[in-house]
């Protein structure tokens, strides 16, 4: 059973990390794009990415800390799990904080069904929204750059889960 959770949690955690390393890829050639082109791409991430990535981001979070539970306590693969949970703890936070208000700011025009808008509704902080050139550079940084650091959050996960399970 140990294993199977294992297994589980390593592979919500690799789904978790597909769009986040996606999203963190494309920044090059995103930070190309004039606003028009940008505000434009922005909402075609809604909703694959965010059905696809908050489950499994959630389900990796709770997966993790089931894992550590169960995880003999004091072992290596105790404390390399416990940096695994504070990773997709850390994804969770910097989604919260700093992607969320930017992603309210990027589906203003888009018709979402009531979950769509009633997650996108939720956030700490206001948007941003502006419409000078100014804002939009800012709500853009703070977007890619928290999913880059976002990618790098999961990616760590994804190696510390993997290394506890060699150091079993």
């Amino acid at each position: 059973m140990f294993q199977m959770l294992q297994i589980l949690t390593t592979v919500l955690v690799a789904v978790a990390m597909a769009p986040a390393l996606a999203h963190a890829m494309e920044y090059p050639g995103k930070m190309r794009l004039s606003r028009d082109a940008y505000l434009t791409v922005q909402p075609i991430y809604y909703p694959g990415f965010t059905v696809a990535g908050g489950a499994a981001e959630t389900g990796g979070l709770i997966a993790s800390i089931a894992l550590l539970i169960f995880t003999p306590r004091g072992t290596a693969g105790f404390w390399l799990t416990g940096a695994a949970v504070l990773g997709m703890a850390g994804m969770q936070i910097v989604f919260w904080i700093y992607t969320q208000p930017a992603n309210r700011f990027w589906l203003q025009s888009v018709k979402a069904g009531k979950l769509g808008t009633g997650f996108f509704a939720l956030s700490h902080g206001q948007s941003g929204a502006g419409n000078d050139a100014a804002d939009w550079r800012q709500l853009r940084d703070r977007w890619e750059y928290s999913h880059i650091v976002r990618a790098g959050l999961v990616f760590l996960s994804f190696l510390f889960l993997l290394l506890a399970i060699v150091h079993q």
